[in-house]
């Protein structure tokens, strides 16, 4: 198959390099038949590429029916509006069809329409677009399908009951479609729920996703740009992990989610981490194991985009990957699927010098990057885990004594930077009890505490100039009116120079604190500030807010909702972090025996 691809490409290249136009006399007369000089075209070309007449023949009538195949969709859509599209069926009826089609029809219409055509389930496909999984409920139109638009056909799980009764199989594949559907909203749910989760949060009791340098360490973001860089990674990872299943089908609609995310973050910060490139790679490399390299009409961009973003981040020789990280030697692994896929294009576009040179470059790679079991098992014996052996030999070209420092000195590191980590957390913990000592509630702590960077007296200052993270934690929004100030604490606040009406104000929203409502009546000049007001209706600012999302007839109803939603977000959320891989360059372990396989595939072809 791919070397009748290459074939095919080496034969096009001819025909627009001699600017032959098959569909045109006097290769096709007027029945649309090939006229007598196809031969003479024949002789030239089998003779040229060393190929036989009789599959030159053969090749040259595919090309030239599909020229006129395409025209005449051309002229059928200008006449009518009635587009052609070129379907292409999942791995095990790899082919491509034609369908002719309305672009007002909605996605769930076309869907309905490939399923019955082709004998496939409807609810056990998706379909992909201009790499986009259809939206259902929308046209075509709107979701910018064009005429000669290439439809993607996966199919989710292939049914062990094609033998059964139809009912039952419909029915089964219903419910793994709503449990598909359920486990992406989950996804989604869980990773927007980490992505607006803020680092003042104790992650001893909530978890949140952090973002680090290759060595380890947090990284300052700014929030926007940090929350579309978790969303974009949290997809990946859940892409990453399917891939790793070979559950390329599923996989591949979350690498597209990831690929959209990281667009909405800003080109300098792309072009300073390597995650970008690494899932441009993983989105070519599901496309050609699902053998539907030819829906990605973008694919050699996304390889070029992955390398120059490689040569940014590491470096042109590594020197920048050299500095940070002691080496370069498991990042190659990178540059082994880049080259081979980069010659994989080259081979199916008929470019056969260019697809040896990257295939060459590959197996070079490959021959480099192999890593002895007997070294592995070494350094198992010291205690590290295959994983990382496999890392640290390729780091260290494969030397064994070389490889176990720098784990022992990695794990080191990671244990210094974990004890740094607690060493804050313990501070962080103790500064937020010595604020809420002073009367502030634990999240008006936590905020200023993150937002002053640790700064104890600032932290006090910013919750002075923001009072409303006062009203944070109030539970019991409508006890502030209730409150009852006592006669003492409004004669301490009066002797010390305020007026009855401002003391008893602050005490009552404050309830009760005389140290802190002292510092707010001081700050504003002896007035409480008009964020801790009550309304003119005599309810409490804290009280308006509360109202507005609940009221008093739904409270016992509205208390187990609230708390089932609860339990449905830490699954989500729970989710999302057994994803996530807990070595940093999971990425880079790869064992290349899928790759090993391929290369020695397409050297045989070009051979």
């Amino acid at each position: 198959m791919a070397q009748k691809k290459y074939l095919i490409a080496k034969l096009t290249s001819c025909l627009r390099e001699d600017k032959i136009q098959l569909w045109k006399p006097p290769y096709t007369n007027e029945k649309k038949e090939a006229g007598q000089e196809m031969k003479e075209l024949v002789q030239k070309y089998s003779s040229k590429l060393s190929i036989s007449e009789t599959d030159t023949e053969n090749m040259l009538e595919e090309i030239r029916c599909k020229a006129i195949e395409r025209g005449a969709g051309n002229e059928n859509f200008r006449v009518t509006g009635i587009a052609r599209l070129d379907v292409y069926l999942p791995r095990r009826k790899s082919r491509r069809i034609p369908l002719e089609t309305n672009l007002l029809i909605t996605g769930k219409e076309l869907r309905s329409q490939i399923a019955q055509e082709h004998g496939l389930q409807e609810n056990a496909i998706k379909i992909i677009i201009n790499k986009k999984q259809l939206d259902l409920g929308k046209t075509l139109e709107d979701q910018g399908v064009t005429h000669n638009a290439k439809v993607m056909v996966l199919q989710l799980e292939q049914s062990d009951e094609e033998t059964r009764r139809r009912v039952q199989e419909d029915e089964l594949q219903c419910k793994k479609e709503k449990e598909r559907n359920a486990k992406m909203q989950r996804t989604k749910k869980g990773l927007e729920i980490l992505a607006e989760r803020e680092e003042y949060l104790d992650p001893d009791s909530v978890p949140y996703l952090d973002i680090a340098n290759q060595t380890g360490r947090s990284i300052e973001i700014p929030p926007q740009a940090k929350k579309a860089l978790v969303l974009a990674m949290g997809y990946h990872e859940k892409g990453r992990a399917l891939m790793k299943k070979k559950e390329y089908e599923i996989a591949l609609p979350y690498l597209l989610d990831a690929d959209k995310h990281f667009c909405e973050c800003s080109t300098e910060l792309l072009n300073t981490v390597d995650n970008y490139a690494v899932l441009q790679l993983d989105i070519v490399w599901c496309y050609f194991r699902l053998e539907q390299l030819d829906c990605l009409d973008d694919a050699e961009k996304k390889l070029s985009t992955a390398h120059r973003c490689f040569r940014r981040c590491y470096g042109e020789n590594h020197e920048r990957l050299i500095d940070i990280k002691g080496s370069c030697g498991r990042e190659k692994v990178l540059y082994l699927r880049l080259y081979l896929l980069q010659g994989i294009g080259h081979y199916h576009s008929g470019r056969g010098k260019e697809a040896a040179e990257c295939i060459e470059k590959a197996s070079h790679l490959h021959k480099e990057l192999y890593v002895d079991p007997y070294k592995v098992d070494c350094l198992s014996l010291l205690g590290f885990s295959g994983q990382e052996a496999r890392l640290a030999l390729r780091a260290c070209q494969g030397d064994v004594d070389h490889a176990a420092n720098l784990l022992t000195n990695r794990r080191e590191e990671k244990e210094q930077i974990k004890k740094e980590e607690r060493a804050k957390r313990k501070q962080r913990k103790e500064d937020v009890s010595t604020l809420k000592s002073m009367g502030c509630p634990e999240r008006a702590a936590q905020i200023a505490l993150h937002r002053t960077k640790g700064n104890l007296d600032q932290a006090f200052q910013f919750i002075l100039d923001n009072p409303e993270l006062l009203l944070e934690d109030d539970d019991d929004p409508g006890s502030t009116d209730q409150y009852q100030v006592s006669p003492e604490s409004v004669d301490v606040l009066m002797y010390v120079g305020f007026s009855r009406e401002s003391a008893e104000q602050a005490l009552k929203v404050l309830k009760g604190n005389v140290h802190l409502a002292s510092q707010i009546l001081a700050h504003y000049g002896g007035v409480l500030p008009a964020s801790l007001q009550p309304s003119p209706e005599g309810s409490s600012p804290s009280e308006e807010s509360a109202s507005s999302s609940s009221s008093p007839t739904d409270s016992a109803e509205g208390s187990s909702s609230s708390q089932t939603d609860e339990d449905l977000e830490a699954d989500a959320v729970s989710e999302i972090i057994e994803d996530i891989p807990e070595h940093e360059e999971d990425y880079l372990d790869l064992t290349l025996e899928e790759e090993e396989q391929i290369i020695k595939e397409y050297l045989s072809y070009i051979q």
